[in-house]
């Protein structure tokens, strides 16, 4: 989980800044924006899980099926227009923003796939932290 490709074919490294935009792929007549989230949920990416293992065994297909839809890392891409309204629920204001890499439960929101792109749609509530590196975050 070191870096992300965004929708519109941007590697963002764990941090959410701009690593290198990918060339244009065969899907030119897809559109690549996202859908718009309305009130209180956030729209988040699911990182790319690695291929290997860190003693460099190839992971098994379902393996890797299991670790993307466990993960309990994310990454914000889009914000409700609601999100973290709620003075009384939220005083200190939003959890997380746009760009953040955030901790949820395992297996929380909607899931959505977006050009063979897995996306979760979550409550603003979900969000437990924020974390700067997601590298090394994984279930228990």
């Amino acid at each position: 989980m070191s870096e992300i490709i965004t929708p519109n074919k941007t590697i963002v490294d764990p941090k959410g800044k701009v690593v290198v935009a990918k060339e244009e792929s065969k899907q030119e007549n897809k559109p690549t924006q996202l859908p718009e989230v309305k009130g209180y949920r956030i729209l988040c990416a699911v990182p790319s899980v690695e291929d290997t293992f860190e003693s460099g065994i190839i992971k098994a297909e379902k393996t890797r099926h299991i670790e993307e839809h466990s993960t309990v890392v994310l990454f914000v891409m889009k914000m409700g227009d609601m999100a973290y309204a709620d003075k009384e629920r939220f005083p200190t204001g939003p959890w997380c923003k746009e760009g953040d890499f955030v901790i949820t439960r395992a297996y929380s929101g909607t899931r959505i796939k977006i050009h063979g792109r897995e996306f979760r749609i979550i409550n603003d509530d979900t969000v437990e932290a924020v974390v700067d590196d997601p590298r090394g975050y994984e279930r228990a």
